[in-house]
Parts: C-alpha cells; structure tokens; sequence
C-alpha cells in the first residue's frame, strides 16, 4: 500500500525522508513554475520516476484542486510504538519532551502541531488509536514535511501510557483552562516532561486528567476564554524549548 501527499513542501520532505521510500513523482503538465522544475531535480537526484498529468488528473488524485502542481506516492506511514519511542530517547543524552494528544480529531490542527512539534524539538508525538485524527494528506501538507521528522507514536490506552512514561521519571503536565491549574510560565519545563493536550472542544477527557501530574492554564488577557488546540500546544511548547535553552 501506498500513501499520497501533495504540496511543495510536504512533497520536497517526501522525497528526503529517510523513514519512507518516495515511489513516484507526479507533476502538473504545462504548468512551467521554478518550484515544480526543483521538484523534478530533487526527484531524478534520488531516482523516483517522474510523469506529467493534467490538473484534472492531479485533482483526483488529491482528492481537491489545491495541490499545487505536485503529488508524491509514497510508501505508507507507519507509526512507532511506545517501547520504540522511549528507546528512542533513552539512547540520546536529552531530557524527554514528549507531546501527547488526547482526542485530536481535526487533521488541519493535527498537522499543524506536528510542525510545532518539530520546531520545538519534541522528541515525538503521542497519539491515541481511537478518536483520533489519522495520517492523511493533509495532516502532511498542513505540518508542511514535519510529519517526515517528528517521532509519531500510536498507542491503543492513552491512560496506561501517561503511566508508562511516569515510571520513566517523566513528569505528566496536562493544559486544561480552569481555576486551579498552575501558571505555564511560573513551572519548570525543563527536565523530563510530557505535555498533554485535549481535544478541540472538550479539552482533556477527565480520565485524561486523572493520570496527569499536574495541570496548567495559559494566562489570557482577552475575552475568550481559551485557544484553539494546535495554538495552545505551540505555546506551550515554546514556552518549553525557551526554558531549555
């Protein structure tokens, strides 16, 4: 089985991954452009073959026109497990910066933390294996390549993970908005962490919670009350990643 993405962006990480093997390249006939002649040169370096289709053409196969002249088959993604992840980081010499996503439903919000994740060097990203978004093309597109980069692990109980990682000595830190939680900026971040983020509606299921170390809120100055899920996991990422450095 192959997986399709499509954009420039998502298309170029496609063909340097190194965890999928890109299988063919197809461009948009008749359409002269500098990135899509990049494109070519970047697949005929690492020996994808390459053909030209009409709009048309391209437009089934991403399901909608807005591909931007380009589609990328590819090898289908495969998730890590936990034990890999967490091989994974006990061979680096890096405290743990995991993000777990707790009923992310929405695949733009999805790919949209994925490129947080990976800006932010977060070492993978967990998800649930039910009420969860799958790895799409769009989730690729919208993390613009960064699916290619960041560790995504799948896990099939969300609360015997959050568990498993504080066995590890990881410390469990769920975002959740109400009076209580703990300022994100007056806590350390600094050494083993998990952050857990909840749905876009919802927020943290309370089972979620149950099993989180502690809670933390966002301080916000305006009138609503809270921020969309893949803001409020960038902020609480970088707010992470600015505490390490």
């Amino acid at each position: 089985m192959a997986d399709r993405i499509h954009g420039i962006n998502a298309v170029s990480e496609g063909l340097r991954s190194s965890r999928r093997r890109p299988l063919a390249l197809l461009l948009q006939k008749n359409h002269p452009s500098p990135r899509l002649a990049q494109l070519l040169l970047e697949g005929q370096k690492v020996g994808v073959p390459v053909s030209y289709r009409d709009k048309r053409e391209l437009d089934r196969l991403a399901g909608h026109g807005h591909h931007q002249g380009a589609v990328l088959e590819i090898e289908s993604f495969a998730y890590l497990s936990l034990q890999d992840l967490l091989t994974r980081w006990r061979t680096s010499a890096d405290p743990a910066f995991f993000l777990v996503l707790d009923g992310i439903t929405d695949p733009h919000n999805l790919g949209a933390i994925l490129r947080s994740a990976d800006g932010a060097g977060c070492q993978g990203v967990i998800v649930p294996k039910d009420r969860s978004c799958p790895v799409t093309a769009t989730v690729d597109k919208v993390s613009a390549g960064a699916l290619e980069h960041v560790p995504l692990c799948q896990v099939t109980n969300l609360s015997r993970t959050l568990d498993a990682l504080r066995r590890e000595g990881v410390w469990v830190y769920g975002l959740a908005g109400e009076t209580g939680a703990a300022d994100l900026y007056a806590t350390d971040l600094s050494g083993n962490l998990a952050l857990v983020v909840g749905s876009e509606g919802a927020g943290l299921r309370p089972n979620t919670r149950s099993h989180c170390d502690l809670l933390l809120a966002i301080s916000l100055r305006g009138r609503v009350a809270s921020l969309n899920a893949s803001v409020a996991a960038s902020v609480a990422l970088f707010e992470a990643l600015r505490q390490r450095r």
